[in-house]
């Protein structure tokens, strides 16, 4: 077998919209096309004593060990590698489910789809998968553990840590979008002006003087008494003549910590000679330069947080510890303890794995205790100085049992600090009753709490505390996202783009919008090239000042790695032409239009599907729609306009000259064809279409007609505002026009409106398209013949694949199936360096016109010479 492709999928696609996160791997079968499961002896048997589990997989029997009555009866390779890869994820524990393997129109490729919760432990999962299937095929041995661990590993180094999760899960509950700013811990919530931003437990509303003070516990410790908190007894030190002193204002039992350490890191507890003193000042001074020496209490280690100035948790937290038998050493009774099902790698169940370290060993030496003793019977041996979850301690939720005088204290805490989500440390007896009553004080005030031992405790009820932070960063009322239309279609959708985007800027929004030719917020251009796939969509969606999203959406970013937004608010489908076939697997143009309908089923249920009733693949893209449905159309008495308003649907049409909406038995007509500039005096009818799905799109919206009108006036086709698209350059002798047609459609367009220009002599500027089929360069040449009295074809700057000589072969025997005697030239030059020649050629009269996808460097060549013509 060959992998060809692994594809991640982060967006709604083709395979799903609901299930965003999807590996599609493009596998070859080569010779097992021929082999099914049940041609390979004892495959089965070795399949199903190295991964039992798979018996669970209903497959399409759709009973408990359905997948395994599946590779008994005979199924493809494509098929079981993709419940492999889906098994191994679960056993690594992150549970999958959705797949989908279906071959391509190549006999023998198969694409095989399936869910991830971790992008880098997918791909490893679709790799591992081929090379599990190749060893069971084979016969041979295979270390399934090792895959399990590395995708552990890959995971707790690439996941979300339980705090910022627990946010992000939460703000998915609430439909709130969100996107991952870096491969750390920096999350963005909502879009565009409705973003809020975090980072772990600290959010951009946290106080950056509050993270300060309570990072100096120096300062915070003196804050806090300052305010008759009650806090440990103790003094700062920076150096070895420090303990002394230390030793003898504080007095044993001691405890050392760094002044500026977090996470427990560089703290020993309980010291109770000056040589354990003279060693837990060396062990903090490691982490920091100042050590604070306090008075150990004895108690109970309490965490209480506090988010928005409202206590919403309490935890008892114990550190990692096993209780002796009598029978078992320190090391069995800790591997003894790790076999708790509870216990995970990592993050991955309630509690973590007890690993041994130099704080393991130092605590255990206090004791005179190693590894190899057997303590006695019940006693309780702290193998970790800290409480942490994250090094094996448990926590137990006490939040019903908080006495309402600790509460006060703490939220008065959170207030003196200035901490939005702030973990208090206590050691208490309990918090029960009032701390001035059981002597009980705050160790630490704590920036960026942890919340896992709050959201899933050891013992106790699991506290939502992360829906406490998006009450606080999305109070009632206020919104997450912006408006955003998307855009597709295969001809038009730059133009549409562009008129919607120009009509919202006339109504008062700050528009971010993406083109095949740039991305831009209001007026200014932000970054140029074909941007219309996810990660530009996403450059708008993160951009904090746009307040409406026009994002063109080509078929490319869809099949690449789905859209870049979970869902719009409208959705635009200009038309589905023959275009791109032959690619990616989309062979036929009801491939096209499924591709094409991701749009559509991504449009929220309220929302507005935009569709083309003059093509029939956006009617059938439209009788499935779940959302509102509206049509439009260049003839009013279409069918499906017609029914669609009977049946109280809205629709705009050209009508009478007019662009009119329908709506019921109304016609609320928005302006005259003819004085649309994009129109050219009403006679380019795919410059009609155009207006037509950026007066609908925005007519639903919620623009009134007078303004749509006015944008409609004020929308001038020309380089600046449509560039590459029929911008027309008038010189004293002769007009040069610049177009991105590339296709029979668009240069069909182009021919109806060359019918309408008197000109005695119309010259053609083409080329052929590496990435096309070879019929479609031939129809461009056969469309191109009938339309100009001279055609110069030009060298491709971009051959995708192919050579110069086959691309202009392809045009030529287009040009001749249709005039054999057909004037005509081949210009050995790229598009710059042509257009140039084309100009020198123009005699009087002349229209010449430039077609092709490569227009970025035509335009400015073109205003050059006419700059030289004006100043001359």
């Amino acid at each position: 077998m060959k992998i060809e492709n692994i594809q991640v999928l982060r967006g709604p696609n083709i395979w799903s919209v609901n299930r965003k996160k999807l590996i599609q791997m493009r596998l070859d079968l080569q010779e097992l096309e021929h082999k099914p499961t049940n041609q390979i002896d004892g495959f089965y048997e070795r399949l199903k004593a190295l991964i039992p589990s798979l018996y669970e997989h209903r497959c399409s029997p759709g009973v408990p060990g359905g997948f395994f009555q599946r590779v008994v009866a005979g199924t493809w390779m494509g098929h079981v590698i993709e419940h492999i890869a889906l098994e191994i994820q679960s056993l690594a524990g992150m549970d999958t489910g959705f797949g989908r393997t279906r071959e391509t129109k190549s006999p023998g490729v198969y694409n095989v789809v399936f869910t991830y919760l971790e992008e880098k432990v997918g791909i490893y999962a679709a790799e591992a998968s081929v090379r599990i299937a190749e060893a069971l095929i084979a016969g041979e041995d295979y270390d399934l553990e090792h895959d399990i661990q590395q995708m552990r590993e890959i995971r707790e180094a690439t996941r979300l840590g339980p705090s910022t999760g627990s946010i992000v899960e939460e703000a998915i509950a609430r439909d709130i979008p969100w996107i991952r700013l870096n491969n750390q811990s920096l999350v963005q919530l909502g879009y565009g002006k409705n973003q809020v931003r975090f980072r772990a437990t600290m959010t951009e509303k946290t106080s950056s003087i509050a993270v300060d003070i309570a990072s100096n516990k120096d300062e915070t410790k003196r804050l806090l008494q300052e305010q008759a908190i009650p806090v440990a007894k103790g003094i700062t030190i920076s150096s070895l003549e420090g303990v002394d002193e230390a030793i003898r204002k504080v007095g044993f039992p001691l405890v050392f910590k760094p002044l500026d350490g977090n996470h427990g890191r560089g703290i020993s507890i309980n010291i109770r000679t000056r040589e354990d003193a003279i060693a837990g000042y060396e062990f903090a001074s490691r982490i920091s330069r100042k050590v604070i020496v306090e008075r150990f209490i004895t108690g109970y280690d309490f965490r209480v947080l506090v988010i928005d100035n409202k206590m919403v948790a309490a935890a008892l937290r114990d550190p990692a510890h096993v209780i002796g038998d009598g029978e078992l050493t320190i090391q069995q009774l800790i591997d003894k303890e790790n076999t708790d099902p509870r216990r995970g790698y990592g993050h991955e169940n309630v509690l973590t794995l007890i690993d041994i370290d130099r704080d393991t060993l130092d605590l255990l030496e206090k004791k005179r205790y190693t590894l190899g003793t057997v303590p006695p019977k019940g006693e309780k041996v702290f193998v970790k100085s800290t409480a942490n979850l994250s090094t094996g301690g448990t926590s137990i939720d006490v939040t019903d049992h908080v006495h309402p005088q600790n509460i006060f204290i703490c939220e008065r805490i959170s207030k003196i600090i200035g901490l939005d989500i702030c973990g208090i440390d206590i050691m208490a007896e309990n918090l029960s009753e009032p701390l001035t009553e059981t002597g009980g004080v705050v160790l630490e005030v704590n920036a960026a709490p942890g919340f896992r031992m709050h959201i899933a405790p050891s013992e106790g009820l699991p506290r939502n505390v992360a829906g406490h932070v998006i009450d606080m960063l999305y109070p009632y009322g206020k919104s997450a996202r912006i408006p955003i239309i998307a855009v597709t279609g295969t001809n038009g959708k730059t133009t549409t783009t562009r008129l919607i985007a120009h009509i919202i800027k006339n109504n008062g929004y700050r528009v971010g919008f993406t083109t095949s030719d740039g991305i831009y917020v209001q007026n200014t251009m932000m970054l140029k090239g074909d941007t219309t796939g996810p990660v530009s969509s996403e450059f708008i969606l993160k951009d904090p000042t746009v307040e409406f999203a026009v994002l063109e959406t080509a078929r490319g970013g869809i099949l690449r790695s789905g859209l870049g937004f979970g869902f719009c608010d409208i959705g635009v489908i200009t038309n589905i032409q023959e275009d791109h076939l032959g690619l990616a697997d989309i062979h036929t143009l009801d491939d096209l239009a499924r591709v094409k309908s991701v749009i559509v089923n991504s449009v929220k249920k309220n929302g507005w599907a935009v569709l083309n009733a003059d093509n029939e693949y956006c009617v059938r893209i439209g009788k499935k729609a779940e959302c509102n449905v509206t049509y439009f159309s260049r003839n009013e008495n279409n069918p499906i306009i017609k029914s669609h308003i009977k049946k109280g649907g809205i629709a705009c049409v050209a009508e009478n000259g007019f662009i009119t909406i329908l709506k019921g038995d109304w016609k609320l007509r928005v302006h005259r064809t003819a004085l649309i500039p994009l129109t050219f005096g009403g006679t380019v009818q795919f410059m009609i279409e155009n207006v037509l799905a950026a007066t609908l799109a925005t007519y639903l919206w919620g623009f009134r007609t007078e303004d749509i009108k006015t944008s409609l006036e004020t929308f001038i086709p020309s380089a600046a505002q449509t560039p590459g698209r029929m911008n027309i350059f008038d010189f004293k002798d002769f007009k040069f026009m610049i177009d991105f047609a590339h296709n029979p459609d668009g240069y069909n367009g182009i021919k109806e409106f060359l019918s309408h220009v008197d000109s005695p002599y119309k010259i053609g500027l083409i080329a052929g398209t590496g990435d096309r089929r070879d019929d479609d360069i031939r129809e461009n040449g056969r469309i191109a013949a009938t339309m100009f009295d001279h055609i110069m074809i030009r060298q491709e700057n971009h051959l995708r694949g192919r050579t110069k000589q086959e691309l202009i072969g392809l045009v030529l025997e287009g040009i001749k199936e249709v005039d054999p005697n057909k004037s005509y030239e081949i210009v050995e030059s790229g598009n710059v360096d042509s257009v140039a020649y084309a100009i020198s050629r123009a005699r009087p009269g002349s229209f010449i016109v430039s077609l092709g996808d490569a227009v970025d460097g035509a335009i400015p060549i073109v205003q050059d010479f006419l700059e030289k013509e004006i100043k001359y």
